[in-house]
């Protein structure tokens, strides 16, 4: 098992388009459905997998592209280092005082830790000033608990290993 680490940072606006961030049904609707919801399932199908926003089921991110992964680690406490300095970073940004807190964000990169290292997701998410929002995930894949249908989205044979952290 290894863990994928994910990054969005935008417009709150942007973020609450909730259509875009919850996956599309299993399948069709039924052949007597509406022309209108026929096409928003084919849209909502051709479009979760290539947004970049943040998916409602975090363990989705892994159906996501692989342009988005920010990082990779075999190892739980390597992913947390990683979460502990994206607070870091944007901690400053933080529109609620108490998050700013470094015991608080200390606690969540422990935590974080704690849930990689029996195969639980984290996702974290945090109001920024002007509204913007950062939404911060870890996943676990090969496989993931939640979805262990989902593949890697480094599956290419690319082997897992540090990625070249982005913002």
């Amino acid at each position: 098992m290894h863990h994928h680490g994910y990054l969005w940072a935008g417009p709150k606006q942007r973020f609450d388009v909730e259509a875009l961030r919850r996956p599309p049904h299993s399948g069709p609707p039924p052949a007597d459905s509406s022309p209108d919801l026929v096409q928003r399932y084919k849209d909502v199908k051709a479009e979760f997998p290539a947004v970049d926003l943040p998916p409602l089921e975090t363990a989705c991110w892994l159906v996501k592209p692989r342009t988005l992964v920010r990082g990779t680690w075999e190892e739980p406490k390597e992913a947390a280092v990683w979460l502990g300095e994206r607070l870091a970073l944007y901690a400053s940004r933080f529109a609620s005082g108490s998050d700013r807190d470094s015991a608080r964000l200390g606690i969540l990169v422990d935590s974080a830790a704690e849930r990689l290292g029996w195969g639980g997701d984290v996702s974290h998410g945090f109001y920024l000033e002007r509204p913007s929002f950062l939404s911060l995930a870890l996943v676990c894949c090969s496989p993931n608990r939640a979805a262990p249908g989902l593949g890697c989205p480094l599956r290419s044979g690319q082997p897992p290993g540090r990625a070249a952290p982005t913002q």
